[in-house]
């Protein structure tokens, strides 16, 4: 269950970056997609215990939505000052 919820999570998050970003290519919003999915599913599972089929623990999420969050905003920064250089 752990797994799930973290892939959902993650890719959710990459998602809602591509729309608020107001990225237009379908490249992007996949490599946003994937880089929130990747983030959730390492940090959520380093927090786990390594557990994928098992329940999630709470502070496991809270982890996982902060590292995601943060990655894709630093994620975002990087990609906004090359494109403006």
């Amino acid at each position: 269950m752990a797994l799930l919820v973290l892939i959902v999570l993650g890719t959710t998050l990459g998602w809602l970056s591509s729309i608020i970003a107001r990225t237009e290519e379908p490249g992007e919003i996949l490599r946003q997609a994937a880089a929130g999915l990747l983030v959730a599913l390492i940090s959520g599972l380093l927090v786990n215990g390594g557990v994928v089929l098992g329940g999630l623990s709470l502070v496991a999420l809270g982890v996982a939505l902060a590292a995601t969050v943060g990655a894709l905003v630093l994620y975002h920064a990087v990609i906004r000052r090359q494109v403006g250089a």
